[in-house]
């Protein structure tokens, strides 16, 4: 189906520039960091102030019938649920589920001087600060392309808009509120997800696969106090030395693979051509993206293999650590234990749970020198593999992204998470996914100077409101 609206692209623009910009300011000042770095998150209350300023702005928009419920669930952090009835009457029964959250991760040293966490700064066609790509525009964009598509004359099937609040900590609060829903959902026959990322700023990017994940706390205990270093060395083992010997049993120091077999799995041969096809197009990897200190060079330099070790293979990365103090305030001590924060990355279609124990028995077994070896607050989430394309939505992607962007939609495995996926595939098992994003390459979410692309945003925007139409126009 062509969607013809010539003054949809003029309207988004016009309302990301006058109204949304100043309202994602305002939400990236709020320092709203998500449960799993805020135990005390309603106490503070920064939750409830995004959520509040994320509501009134959805409650003034343009949308026929638009009603919004902030579902509270006692000891769970808030779910803004926005529903917005069919455009078109002959699409009542049909559902679109629309999906993004507003919880934060925390601040992260290294930003640029003049910029910050908490501190909104446009520059550009950029708009600087905590959260607004990850993912604080969502319910912004979600809510102008249904307000926009209605404006313009592109029918719609009822949408309805999710925005959580834990999903930075696993949304492990999601669960209860999707069960709390219950028939309100109905039977989603498209989920747009707005949490995910893009390759470069041509097009519009699908995500094809999530990683899963797997963390845990890896302790080991040598003294009951710190020792003299003269007096303790050669005669206690050292914490740190016994935490490489048992890291050495998850993870190849010289190459940097998890040699768990749990963790791995057979990469599906249509991700691998989707993968080739990705890497030859662009000319490059995923490496481009990052700023290497010095001469660092990436584990690979073939592309293809950049692709696949971020989407398909299990990763281990050292998120934080307890026991070493700061180098300026080191005492000549032989520590009596160190902790190190685990998080593995796990192939998209990994058994999670399974890969969690793995890891737990491989790492407390027999430890050397007898220490005291733990594992704990281990948690797990599992990835997700997106099902075939429709043919109507492969067409009805490659149309909105040539009009909006320029060219045909692209597609990729990204190697985060986003646990809803995998919760909505498996509750849904006929519905298509659209699982896209703003974070273009150097927007650094989670890490220091994260910044939303507005361009990028904007036409995101506008091929949301498309793919709204195209979906009413699709067989059942």
């Amino acid at each position: 189906m062509t969607i013809t609206a010539p003054g949809l692209r003029e309207r988004i623009d016009a309302i990301w520039a006058t109204d949304i910009v100043p309202t994602l300011c305002e939400y990236i000042a709020i320092p709203n960091v998500s449960i799993a770095f805020d135990a005390e998150w309603a106490e503070h209350g920064y939750m409830d102030e995004a959520v509040e300023l994320i509501k009134t702005w959805c409650a003034k928009r343009a949308i026929a019938g638009l009603t919004i419920d902030v579902q509270r669930i006692a000891g769970r952090t808030p779910l803004i649920v926005c529903e917005c009835p069919a455009a078109d009457a002959a699409a009542a029964d049909r559902t679109v589920l629309l999906y993004g959250h507003l919880d934060k991760q925390p601040e992260m040293t290294g930003w640029r001087d003049d910029l910050g966490p908490w501190k909104p700064v446009v520059e550009g066609d950029r708009l600087y600060g905590r959260g607004g790509a990850d993912d604080g525009y969502a319910a912004f964009a979600a809510l102008l392309a249904i307000e926009a598509a209605e404006a313009e004359g592109i029918p719609h099937a009822r949408c309805i808009v999710l925005i959580e609040a834990s999903e930075e900590s696993g949304s492990p609060d999601l669960p209860a509120h999707v069960d709390h829903l219950g028939a309100r959902l109905g039977t989603p026959e498209l989920v747009v997800c707005l949490d995910s990322g893009c390759l470069d700023t041509e097009r519009l990017w699908l995500t094809t696969s999530l990683r899963g994940v797997a963390v845990g706390r890896l302790t080991v205990e040598v003294l009951e106090q710190g020792a003299h270093s003269g007096q303790a060395s050669g005669i206690v083992p050292s914490s740190f030395r016994i935490l490489r010997q048992l890291l050495d049993r998850v993870e190849d120091s010289a190459t940097g693979e998890v040699v768990l077999p749990e963790l791995h799995v057979e990469i599906p041969a249509d991700r691998l051509d989707q993968i080739a096809r990705t890497a030859t197009e662009l000319g490059h990897g995923p490496a481009n993206e990052f700023r290497f200190a010095g001469s660092t060079r990436p584990m690979s330099d073939d592309p293809i293999e950049q692709f696949v070790a971020q989407s398909w293979r299990p990763t281990l990365s050292y998120i934080g650590v307890d026991g070493l103090p700061p180098s300026g305030r080191s005492g000549n001590v032989l520590r009596p234990s160190t902790t190190l924060k685990l998080s593995f990355r796990l192939p998209p279609t990994c058994d999670a749970p399974a890969a969690l124990a793995a890891v737990e028995r491989v790492l407390t077994a027999e430890p050397p020198g007898q220490a005291s070896v733990s594992f704990t607050g281990g948690d797990s989430a599992g990835g997700w593999n997106a099902p075939s394309l429709a043919s109507w939505l492969a067409e009805a992607l490659d149309e909105a992204s040539t009009t909006a962007f320029g060219a045909s939609a692209g597609y990729f495995g990204e190697g985060g998470s986003i646990p809803f996926m995998g919760m909505l595939g498996a509750r849904f098992p006929a519905a298509q996914f659209v699982v896209t994003g703003a974070l273009v390459p150097g927007s650094n979410a989670h890490g220091p100077d994260e910044f939303l692309h507005l361009p990028t945003a904007r036409r995101v925007t506008e091929c949301i409101a498309r793919l709204l139409g195209a979906h009413v126009a699709s067989p059942r």
